[in-house]
């Protein structure tokens, strides 16, 4: 940022103030995803988790249209919360 002509000059405290609300809203983000993995007792986050995680939480409405292309989950338990309306896979 104090680089960039474009945005002129910025408090030493900015950088600071930004990095640390970014730091912030990543975990709430990767916290809530996690819930969501665990909850599918999954070993590894995907981005199928993240994008679930993003659609259930009305927070992170503004990121819907990053994870738009991502494919959602498959398998068992797609819905954390047990509200599938397709009932059990045979």
């Amino acid at each position: 940022m104090q680089t960039d002509e474009e945005i002129g000059k910025v408090a030493a405290a900015v950088p600071v103030i930004i990095s640390r609300a970014l730091e912030l809203f990543l975990e709430s983000l990767l916290r809530k995803a996690c819930h969501v993995t665990q909850s599918r007792n999954a070993k590894t986050m995907t981005t199928s988790h993240l994008k679930q995680c993003i659609e259930l939480e009305q927070q992170f409405d503004f990121l819907k249209d990053l994870v738009a292309a991502v494919p959602d989950m498959q398998g068992d338990g797609d819905d954390p919360h047990g509200d599938s309306e397709r009932g059990p896979r045979r």
